[in-house]
């Protein structure tokens, strides 16, 4: 009996040895003691792994006999090795204390929703193109903001002009006429002052930039119906920046900026200058330019108030003057003869007032006051388009914020006058429109895993003689973030929009107002939209050094009563309502891939845009169906930055019915660092993509030429370097 006994003591010991192969953990965060779900455990130097479920626990079998090296990590945590010899002594799990840290994903606060959240907790979907991507991307356009906001997906910029290079924004195949560009919150880039706005707005004393793709208007009023796109600019610290840039390109360009920025006590300040500058640039040798002549000066002094650490109170002005010249690269050397030109001469000035007073540690009072004067003279041989836009935003608002539920409460006065001086035979198309709206906005969290997001916003529109759309506009809107676990989160939402009849459209834009009729009061009315997103995000680690994260989008909204420019048969234009609606769905796929100082960005975009007019169904002219965006960046901090870019546009189908070509635009972005200073070069549509060697882009002859839609590149392969000054 006891030579059995030993025995079965043998087996069991042999078992139990054998059992100790395998590895049983917790693992949980160092500070709040909570399970961290999906984090990892992986045995180096083999492709053992394991992750952590619902409770922080994991297990990891067949582990090899002796000492081995298992490595726990957790995305935003630093990671954790612990040398193990097996079998262990202990049948008990392994608690393992994870501490915050490491390759922590950027906490980001945006503004553009009221909250004082992080971009992680807010149920609205905001894109955040933070500080250091701003400075990536300035390195490739210095002088305005087109390539930071056409590098997303879903957003292109449209060219409007061959000859100027005008461009507007589209977000989700809708016109750039539903889209709202802030500053700080103030709209200060719309109606007449729209037109040139992406191209004059240099990127060089942005912080952020915070972009919401779908009905946005809770908020900010009509007009956001594709989106609202917020440019916040720097604020000044105790520490003070105070930097240069100047950069050249091949195309005869010219970039100089500054910026200034530091608190003293109770004031602050900052200061930022520029010129951007370029010579007519022909890269087709078709004697037209590409790129226009142009000349422009911008200028934005800050000055910060704090009375007490409850109030700041800041006053900014924003000024510009731009004299813009292209067409026949004969005229703009200033050469005798009857030849094609466009000419833009613009000037900005506004005002920006800002008061914010904390009531308590959880409430803010704020108020607001912008006024906005926009100059712009379109000449073009035998028509000149003049014309004046006195705006002015003021707006009130309380935050209060709880530890489950946020509220904004406020309201606005939005006016906007435009006076044309030279009025053609049509008649001017003055008008003057008053809008008063107020909003709330709650954001609720009943549950950890659970975030609701609800909005109302009523606009009263107050009819001018030019423009009789009046009424009252209630525009809901909900959203919702679903927390489904730390790495795995989903958003819904939806809302209404409006856009009050405008004659500043694309399609006008196009023609420089020519022959434009005022708009009728009778046949017009204000567009109206509904429309909605969701999306699925999920990051984790693949092995044990990669990083991976993926966001998948479904977008559709629907436009009624869309406001189209037609030609009547007595070769004059009108603005009238269509007689049926446009939708536009589709997906958005972002991914990014993460190992040491290399980062692999994909993008993907579907967007099936189509207008319903009169019983027809036709594709969203300059709408390509699909985009791919790929972005490899190899950057050590503070060392040196490689950017290779590749980017593809689908046929997109053009007013007469026609398709342009598919494309791809290249490129290759270095920048070396050195304590004060970096050196950049960038290497833009290396490939030379041009719609130039497409085909012609004009008919007739070059003194009346009939140019065709702008679908892609016009300026071809641009070569761009310079440097910039951290002196502070």
């Amino acid at each position: 009996m006891k030579k059995y006994i030993l025995v079965l003591l043998g087996f069991l010991g042999s078992t139990m040895a054998y059992s100790q192969h395998t590895l049983k953990a917790i693992i949980k965060d160092s500070e709040t003691n909570q399970p961290l779900i999906g984090a990892t455990a992986a045995v180096q130097g083999t492709a053992l792994g394991a992750s952590a479920d619902a409770s922080g626990e994991l297990e990891l079998s067949n582990i090899p006999e002796g000492t081995q090296v298992i490595r726990f990590s957790y995305i935003g945590y630093e990671d954790r090795l612990d040398t193990l010899r097996f079998p262990l002594a202990q049948a008990t799990p392994l608690v393992v204390l994870l501490e915050p840290g490491g390759e922590e994903l950027e906490e980001v606060v945006v503004t553009t929703t009221r909250s004082s959240r992080t971009i992680e907790n807010i149920p609205t979907r905001v894109e955040a193109i933070t500080l250091e991507e701003l400075g990536e991307k300035a390195n490739m356009k210095p002088g305005d903001i087109r390539m930071l906001l056409s590098e997303s997906t879903g957003i292109m910029t449209q060219q409007t002009s061959a000859t100027s290079a005008n461009a507007n924004i589209r977000i989700q195949g809708l016109d750039g006429r539903y889209t709202q560009i802030l500053q700080d919150g103030f709209p200060l880039y719309s109606g007449f002052s729209s037109g040139l706005s992406i191209m004059q707005i240099p990127p060089l004393n942005l912080y952020q930039v915070e972009v919401i793709k779908g009905s946005s208007s809770t908020l900010y009023g009509g007009g956001a119906i594709a989106g609202l796109v917020n440019l916040i600019t720097k604020k000044p610290t105790e520490e003070g920046e105070l930097s240069f840039m100047a950069n050249v390109t091949s195309a005869g360009g010219l970039d100089l900026s500054g910026f200034y920025g530091k608190r003293f006590g109770k004031f602050g300040v900052t200061v930022f200058a520029s010129r951007n500058a370029n010579q007519a640039y022909d890269p087709a040798d078709i004697g037209f330019s590409a790129i226009p002549e142009f000349e422009r000066y911008t200028a934005n002094p800050t000055l910060y108030y704090y009375p007490s650490d409850r109030t700041t109170l800041s006053l900014g002005v924003n000024a510009s003057k731009e004299d813009r010249l292209g067409g026949d690269m004969r005229f703009i050397d200033r050469e005798e003869g009857d030849f094609y030109f466009e000419q833009n001469n613009t000037e900005r000035l506004s005002t920006q007032f800002n008061l914010e007073h904390r009531l308590s540690e959880n409430s803010l009072l704020s108020v607001k006051n912008s006024l906005s004067f926009f100059d712009r003279d379109i000449a073009v041989p035998g028509f000149d388009f003049d014309g004046k836009q006195t705006a002015s935003f003021s707006e009130v608002a309380y935050n209060l914020d709880r530890e489950r539920m946020d509220w904004v409460i406020g309201a606005n006065l939005w006016t906007d006058n435009f006076s044309e001086r030279s009025a053609e035979a049509v008649g001017a198309r003055d008008y003057d429109n008053t809008i008063v709206g107020a909003f709330a906005q709650n954001t609720f969290t009943p549950a950890e895993w659970f975030v609701l997001e609800s909005g109302l916003r009523t606009d009263y529109v107050t009819p001018s003689p030019a423009n009789k759309t009046k009424g009252l506009f209630v525009l809901p809107r909900v959203s919702a973030l679903f927390k489904l676990s730390d790495r795995l989160t989903s958003r819904i939402g939806g809302g209404m929009g409006y856009k009050t009849p405008t004659i500043f459209t694309q399609e006008a834009e196009d023609i420089t107002f020519r022959n434009i009729l005022p708009l009728n009061i009778s046949q017009t009315e204000a567009e109206t939209s509904i429309g909605g997103n969701a999306d699925i995000n999920y990051n984790t680690f693949i092995g044990e050094n990669v990083t991976f994260s993926i966001n998948h989008m479904f977008f559709y909204t629907y436009l009624d009563n869309p406001l189209i420019l037609t030609l009547r048969p007595d070769n004059l234009y009108e603005f009238r309502n269509a007689s049926g609606y446009v939708d536009t769905k589709g997906v958005e796929t972002n991914m990014k891939f993460g190992y040491e100082w290399a980062k692999l960005f994909l993008g993907y975009t579907y967007t099936d845009a189509r207008q319903h007019y009169n019983g027809e169904v036709t594709d969203m002219p300059l709408t390509p169906k699909h985009r791919v965006n790929t972005v490899l960046m190899l950057e050590k901090e503070d060392n040196f930055r490689i950017g290779l870019e590749a980017y593809y546009f689908s046929p997109q189908r053009l007013t007469d019915g026609s398709r342009g070509r598919d494309y791809w635009i290249n490129g290759v972005m270095v920048e070396k660092m050195f304590e004060r200073f970096s050196l950049f070069v960038n290497f833009e549509n290396i490939f030379d993509t041009r719609q130039t060697r497409f085909g012609s882009i004009y008919t007739g002859s070059m003194r009346n030429p009939d140019f065709n839609e702008i679908y892609a590149p016009m300026d071809g392969r641009v070569i761009n370097g310079g440097i910039k000054l951290n002196i502070l």
